[in-house]
This record gives structure tokens, C-alpha cells and sequence, in this order.
């Protein structure tokens, strides 16, 4: 008896949380368009409200709503305690938004969760992370294949080049005779991909990744490689897990690795924090010139550890498209009854070539009041 006493008011409570929010969330939205009434109210879900990739997506979705007389809120970026993605999942389902969009994985509570919130009608986008066996109408990502395939054409880019520099070097000098004539000659064997120096490559993957786009990712990344590369170059692929539940946990497993006494020759970052971290390992522990990394996103840190030679290039994705494309979605859902299964972002390479583009767009945003 006591169990369903506690149990009832457990649910009471969280109802009366869920309508608190909720009514904070739209009585601010009152305030602060000035009454102006909207359409849709969308509400936007993601793991973290501190990463700048997050911040970017919401600002191209709001200003795509805007565009169609919408509305669209980021739950948990303003709110004191910190929930879960799961725990946001009910009170925007109890809140009978129009519309929600959310981070998504394959854990088989918010699949649940997300079809609860079709049965009452309410569309679901699954944003960045898929949930395929749910009933969301959408899904906006990256082509995470093309992606893989854009880090390993890098890879043996960055390669390639210090084989050159090691080469032009002149890497272990030995005289041979040759049709009677004494000629200079340089011994492989000291030489970045060689028999007895292969090159180490390391994918840094997220440790509780419960979706498909990072295993296509790392597909991608290998095959191009075993495709691409010259006969005479050793590479040894790796997979290295990093728990990314915190940004000290993830600091934690990188200094790990740089702990270690072979550490890799190229790391590939999979998300913006571990390619943060990953830069600043590089600088503390004086592995500058001699680890190149891959990053992924392009925020001011990333755009100005390229221009100085740390970060060797970064995969950066539209996130301004991203969010466009959420609310597209969503829109097309309400209007039609039905929307595309698959909405992908356009990815693009920032390197030391173009970075220069991208500061002065940095420089040029600052001076915007």
C-alpha cells in the first residue's frame, strides 16, 4: 500500500514539475515577444546546453522558424537543475508541444518515449543520433560514410607529407654503387610507414555510443585507407574508447593515452570536446610536430589551433542547416502528413589552405553588436 501511495505522488509530482516548466517556458515567451502569437511551438532536447555545436543548431532552427511563423524552445538551457534527455522527453510530451526535437540514441526507454509522444500526436525529429526502431518522422545528421571518408583521405594526406619531409631530411644516408657509379640512397626502414615504423593511427570513439552512425564512420575511415594507400605504407588502425560523460572524464581518458609510451601518430576527434581536449594534451605534453590531429567542428578554439599548426584540419558540418532542417521537418509533417525519412548537412574541410576564411568571419562576427 505503501508503494502505490509513493508511487502516486511520485507521478503527481512530476506532472506538477512538467506543468511548472512548461508555464514558466510559455509566460516567458509572452514576455518576451511582446504577445505576438505563433503558429507552432516547437521544443528543441540535446544531452548538454554548453557545447557550441548545440548553440549554433538552435540559432539556425529559430531562425528558420521564424521564417514560418514559429516558435521553438530549448528545453534545459535555462532551467537550475540539470535533466536528462529522457526526463525532457516527458515533460515536453505532457506540455503537448507541437513539435519536439531531440538528440536521440538507440536506448530503448526514450524509443519508448518518443513513440508515446506520436501516440498523442506529437511529431518527434531524432537530431544528430538516431532512433530507427521508434516511430520519429525524421532524422537530420551527417553522412557519417562520407564523413569517414573525408578523415581517412587526411590521414594519408598528413602521411604522405612527412614521409617527404623525412625523405628531404635524408633519413639514415647510405653510399651504394650502382652501373659502376657511387650514389646517395636513403634506408626506408627509418621512415614514417615503414616495416619498422608503421604509422599509428587512432580513432577516438565515444565509449557509450549506443548508434550506428559512429560504427558507419569508422567504416568509412578504414576502408578508405585500405583503398587509398600505397603498397609500401604500414598502417596500424586503431580504435581508442573515450568515456565522454563529462568533460573531465573525457580530459581523464585523453591524458591516458598521452601517458602511454607509444603514443599515436594521427588522432582522429569525433566530437568538438574530445578535439578540444585532445589539442591542449598535444601542447602539455609537448607533442607538437609529432601528433597531427583530425578534429571535428569548427569553433573559434579549433579555427585558431589550425592557424597554428596544431589541429591539422577539421571536419566542420552546417549546423545552421542542421537546425534549418529540423524545423522543415517538422513543418512539412503538420502541413502534409509526412516528411523525407533523412535529412543530411553539408560537412566541409577547414585546414591550414582556408583557415584564414574563417577567422576573418570569427573577426567579423565579434564586431556585430
Amino acid at each position: 500500500m505503501w508503494t502505490m501511495i509513493l508511487t502516486t505522488v511520485c507521478i503527481v509530482m512530476t506532472m506538477v514539475m512538467a506543468v511548472y516548466v512548461i508555464w514558466f517556458y510559455q509566460s516567458g515567451l509572452v514576455e518576451e515577444t511582446e504577445k505576438e502569437s505563433y503558429d507552432k511551438y516547437y521544443i528543441m532536447i540535446t544531452e548538454d546546453s554548453k557545447s557550441s555545436i548545440w548553440k549554433s543548431i538552435y540559432q539556425g532552427a529559430c531562425e528558420r522558424a521564424l521564417e514560418e511563423n514559429a516558435y521553438v524552445d530549448w528545453l534545459g538551457d535555462t532551467l537550475f537543475e540539470e535533466y536528462s534527455v529522457e526526463e525532457l522527453m516527458q515533460i515536453a510530451t505532457a506540455s503537448a508541444v507541437d513539435g519536439i526535437i531531440v538528440t536521440a540514441n538507440e536506448n530503448d526507454e526514450l524509443t519508448g518515449l518518443i513513440n508515446e509522444a506520436a501516440a498523442e500526436g506529437i511529431p518527434v525529429v531524432t537530431l544528430y543520433g538516431d532512433n530507427t526502431k521508434s516511430a520519429r518522422c525524421s532524422f537530420v545528421g551527417v553522412g557519417s560514410y562520407n564523413m569517414g571518408r573525408e578523415y581517412g583521405k587526411q590521414a594519408l594526406k598528413i602521411i604522405n607529407e612527412r614521409r617527404e619531409e623525412e625523405t628531404a631530411e635524408g633519413a639514415i644516408g647510405l653510399i651504394v654503387e650502382k652501373d659502376g657509379m657511387v650514389q646517395a640512397a636513403v634506408e626506408e626502414d627509418g621512415i614514417l610507414g615503414s616495416k619498422n615504423r608503421p604509422v599509428k593511427v587512432a580513432v577516438l570513439v565515444n565509449a557509450y555510443a549506443q548508434d550506428l552512425d559512429q560504427n558507419i564512420l569508422c567504416s568509412g575511415i578504414q576502408e578508405t585507407i585500405e583503398q587509398e594507400r600505397s603498397e609500401d605504407i604500414e598502417i596500424e588502425l586503431s580504435l581508442i574508447s573515450v568515456d565522454d560523460t563529462n568533460a573531465f572524464s573525457v580530459e581523464e581518458s585523453i591524458r591516458d593515452i598521452f601517458m602511454e609510451q607509444d603514443v599515436p601518430d594521427i588522432m582522429i576527434c569525433l566530437n568538438e570536446l574530445t578535439t578540444t581536449c585532445v589539442y591542449q594534451a598535444v601542447v602539455d605534453y609537448n607533442k607538437v610536430g609529432e601528433v597531427s590531429i583530425l578534429g571535428y567542428y569548427d569553433s573559434d578554439t579549433i579555427i585558431h589551433a589550425i592557424d597554428r599548426n596544431v589541429i591539422y584540419a577539421t571536419v566542420a558540418i552546417d549546423t545552421k542547416q542542421m537546425g534549418g532542417f529540423c524545423i522543415d521537418a517538422l513543418q512539412e509533417y503538420h502541413e502534409l502528413g509526412y516528411t523525407s525519412q533523412y535529412f543530411t548537412a553539408d560537412i566541409r574541410l577547414i585546414c591550414k589552405d582556408n583557415v584564414a576564411e574563417y577567422l576573418k568571419r570569427g573577426e567579423n562576427a565579434d564586431e556585430i553588436p
